[in-house]
C-alpha cells in the first residue's frame, strides 16, 4: 500500500515564551516607538523655534537699521528748519510785495494822461477809480490796472466822440466811452461829461517791483 507523506517537513518548531513576555515585548516595542515620535516632535519643535529666532533677529537688525535712518532724516529735516522757515518768510513778503504793486498807482500820470486830451476850456473836475488786479503776466500793457469814471466840465458842448476817441488812443488805456453828459451841478450854463475809462497796468508805479534777476 501507499506511504502517505507527512504533511510537514524538518524538525518541528515550538513557541515555549510565555504570552506575558510575548506581550512585554509587544509593548515595549510601542513605547520605542512614541517615544521616537515624541522625539522627533521635540527636535521639530526645536527647529521652528530656533528659525523664529533667527527670523525675529533678523528682523530686529533692519528695523534698528531703519530707525537709524529715520532719526537720522529727522536730523537732517531739523537742520533744515531755519531754511524752511526763510522761504516762507520770502514767500510772504513776495505775497506783500504783489499786493502792494496792484495798489501803488502813479496817480499823476494817470490824470495827466486825462487832462491832455482835453480841450482848452474843458478841465477835469473829478474822478472815481479803483486799482484792478496785481500783475500775473509778463506784459502790464495786457492786464487791466485802474478802472473808473472821470468827470469833465466845460463852457461849451464839447465833440464828446471825438473826446473818447482820443483817450482811446493814449497810451496806456485800454478802453473808453462816454457815460453821460448832463448840466453842470458846480456852475450855471456849463456841461458835465462824465467818461468810463479803464487804464492797462503799465500805470503802476512799480516800485515795489522785483529787480532783474532778483525775486
Amino acid at each position: 500500500m501507499t506511504a502517505i507523506p507527512a504533511p510537514f517537513s524538518g524538525a518541528p518548531r515550538v513557541n515555549l515564551m510565555p504570552r506575558s513576555e510575548i506581550a512585554r515585548r509587544e509593548r515595549d516595542k510601542l513605547v520605542n516607538l512614541w517615544v521616537w515620535i515624541v522625539l522627533g516632535a521635540i527636535v521639530v519643535a526645536l527647529l521652528i523655534i530656533a528659525g523664529a529666532f533667527a527670523l525675529k533677529f533678523v528682523a530686529d537688525q533692519r528695523l534698528a537699521a531703519e530707525q537709524t535712518k529715520t532719526n537720522t532724516l529727522l536730523t537732517e529735516i531739523a537742520s533744515l528748519s531755519e531754511v524752511s522757515q526763510a522761504l516762507s518768510t520770502q514767500s510772504e513778503l513776495t505775497d506783500y510785495r504783489t499786493d502792494a504793486m496792484a495798489a501803488d498807482l502813479a496817480w499823476s500820470p494817470v490824470i495827466a494822461k486825462v487832462t491832455g486830451i482835453l480841450p482848452a476850456d474843458a478841465t477835469l473836475t473829478g474822478f472815481d477809480m479803483t486799482v484792478g488786479g496785481a500783475p500775473q503776466g509778463d506784459d502790464p500793457a495786457a492786464e487791466q490796472g485802474v478802472v473808473g469814471t472821470v468827470s469833465i466840465d466845460s463852457a461849451t458842448p464839447l465833440d464828446i466822440v471825438a473826446i473818447i476817441r482820443s483817450l482811446r488812443g493814449v497810451d496806456g488805456v485800454l478802453f473808453a466811452d462816454g457815460q453821460s453828459v448832463t448840466s453842470s451841478q458846480v456852475t450855471a450854463d456849463r456841461y458835465a461829461y462824465q467818461l468810463t475809462v479803464q487804464f492797462d497796468q503799465t500805470v503802476y508805479s512799480n516800485q515795489y517791483a522785483p529787480e532783474d534777476g532778483g525775486q
